[in-house]
């Protein structure tokens, strides 16, 4: 009875707060009700373009998660490519692999003896050779994850969801496996590597720069609604800098990652980092730092002063206006002289005076002298009668 009369209070509260926007106290025990809205940010990746080449996939994808949300949290994430790039074997891959097929022959005929076995990370058995664990996860792993696929599949309803919560950990520990024993059939696990990181990957055609026209289109689709401050393009394309420029031009900060230094995007972006600054955490540590130093710069943005000779010159007017309605000037006319007087002033220095205001100046001084001495002559000659 507590529980619900507990519950019920929470919940009027919270109602209360909604439709009456009242600023709550954290000492009054609402303050968890009232939290600070963090940035939001976006992650476009141009794979077409900028596939991790050198870096696992999935800790790459991971790395550049933690990276951006540095600036803030990342509510999108996603990634572009066409099927060539997710079918397409890297170098360096392509050398690991024979390596692995020289070596796995060593092993079997009994030439390289390894010193720790191969521990199968879904079932935990050992093997002395790379070929038995393969042939054992083949067998029975490989096996039990099809077959779960298939009754998920197979079932509807309330029976699909409830196989889907109860292989949910299995099959989670069994694709953090699979992709260290089993070689990929197609590609190097790109697409894999980058769902499983928490990436939202979009096969497009194979048309020329479908991808770059199909990321260009969701980026101002998203910069329309509103729904990022922050902008991270994982590309070294140039054709994405007008869309970084209409990213600016709506007060979004962008951020570029990339491998080219001089590069047009670099150059047009608010920040950019490297793969290499990516991975050994470098970026992830001096997003800290820039966002400060972005915050500094728009306060001293709203805080700077400037002269716009055009507006001084139309607050003068008005001010000139204003004392006229008090009676100081009177007219048309008047406002004319003033306006001409100004702009007569303006066309020098202000400590050179021109001969005629000099003259004028001199002319009015000595009729005062005049006026004073015939006063205190008149004042005399009067004594004396």
């Amino acid at each position: 009875m507590n529980c619900v009369k507990v519950s019920s209070f929470i919940h009027a509260i919270r109602s209360y707060k909604r439709f009456c926007h009242f600023e709550s106290k954290s000492h009054l025990g609402f303050g968890s009700l009232d939290r600070p809205v963090r940035a939001s940010v976006g992650i476009f990746w141009d794979l077409d373009n900028k596939p991790p080449k050198s870096f696992p996939p999935f800790d790459a994808a991971t790395k550049l998660k933690k990276a951006a949300g540095q600036f803030g949290v990342v509510r999108f994430t996603v990634a572009y490519a066409n099927r060539h790039a997710f079918s397409y074997v890297p170098p360096l891959v392509r050398q690991q692999r024979k390596e692995r097929k020289t070596l796995n022959l060593l092993e079997k005929s009994g030439v390289v003896k390894v010193e720790d076995p191969y521990v199968c990370r879904v079932c935990g058995r050992r093997f002395y050779t790379n070929e038995k664990l393969v042939n054992h996860f083949k067998q029975i792993h490989e096996r039990e994850q099809t077959k779960r696929l298939n009754q998920i599949e197979s079932a509807r309803g309330k029976m699909r969801v409830k196989l889907v919560a109860k292989y949910a950990m299995k099959m989670d520990k069994y694709k953090g496996a699979v992709r260290d024993v089993l070689t990929p059939k197609v590609g190097y696990g790109l697409a894999d590597d980058l769902k499983r990181a928490g990436f939202w990957v979009r096969t497009v055609s194979d048309k020329p720069q479908a991808a770059d026209v199909a990321l260009r289109n969701h980026l101002v689709d998203v910069m329309d609604k509103r729904m990022v401050d922050y902008v991270v393009l994982v590309s070294d394309d140039s054709d994405f800098v007008e869309v970084l420029k209409e990213a600016r031009l709506r007060c979004l900060k962008t951020v570029v990652v990339g491998d080219s230094n001089d590069g047009a995007l670099k150059r047009t972006a608010d920040a950019a980092f490297s793969w290499q600054e990516i991975m050994i955490g470098k970026a992830k540590k001096e997003a800290v730092s820039v966002v400060g130093r972005w915050k500094d710069r728009d306060v001293l943005k709203r805080l700077e002063w400037t002269y716009d000779p055009e507006v001084e010159k139309k607050l003068y007017y008005s001010e000139v206006e204003s004392d006229d309605s008090d009676g100081i000037f009177s007219g048309e006319d008047d406002k004319e002289d003033v306006g001409a007087s100004i702009l007569k002033e303006d066309a020098h220095a202000w400590w050179k005076l021109d001969s005629r205001s000099a003259m004028n100046f001199l002319a009015y001084n000595g009729f005062l002298y005049l006026e004073k001495y015939a006063t205190e002559y008149n004042k005399d000659t009067a004594g004396h009668d």
